[in-house]
């Protein structure tokens, strides 16, 4: 049986299939109740779910007449891709951390199976250059693992 955060991001995503549209409403106790769990688990999911780098802005008002939005960010301008990018990559990137990026990016569909594959197999092979040739320190690295993966799919975006 999947868990119940799975359970809830997956009703939440046919929403936004059976919708259509870029931006679902919801009310935080109404879905608790439908799951019978407590909102903590709602708020759960939607910070762990539904986030930047997985493309969904979350927009919540507490209270009696409190509700969530969730946008699904759409890029049909190849700047936005790039800005999106730069943001959620940042200054500096683990390779946990760019393995999750990727998948994220692939699932939306703004890289192929195949880019990601080559992406990370360079990351990798720049990761181990820098350790053992060169003295760099792991702050350093992740800065030139970010720099090369954004560089990488600024490329993708604009092609």
């Amino acid at each position: 049986m999947a868990s119940l955060t799975r359970v809830i991001e997956n009703y939440i995503n046919n929403l936004f299939a059976e919708m259509d549209e870029q931006a679902v409403s919801l009310r935080r106790k109404e879905l608790a109740e439908i799951f019978g769990c407590v909102p903590s688990q709602i708020n759960y999911v939607l910070r762990s779910r539904f986030t930047p780098e997985r493309g969904y802005i979350v927009e919540s008002q507490r209270g009696g007449h409190g509700y969530i939005r969730i946008f699904r960010l759409c890029y049909d301008i190849p700047e936005e891709k790039i800005n999106h990018i730069e943001e959620i990559v940042g200054d500096a990137i683990t390779d946990q951390e760019a393995k999750r990026l990727l998948t994220s990016l692939q699932e939306r569909g703004m890289i192929d199976s195949r880019e990601r594959i080559l992406i990370e197999v360079a990351l990798r092979h720049a990761d181990e250059l820098g350790s053992t040739e060169f003295d760099v320190s792991p702050y350093k690295r992740n800065a030139i693992q970010a720099e090369l993966l954004k560089r990488m799919l600024r490329s993708l975006a604009l092609a």
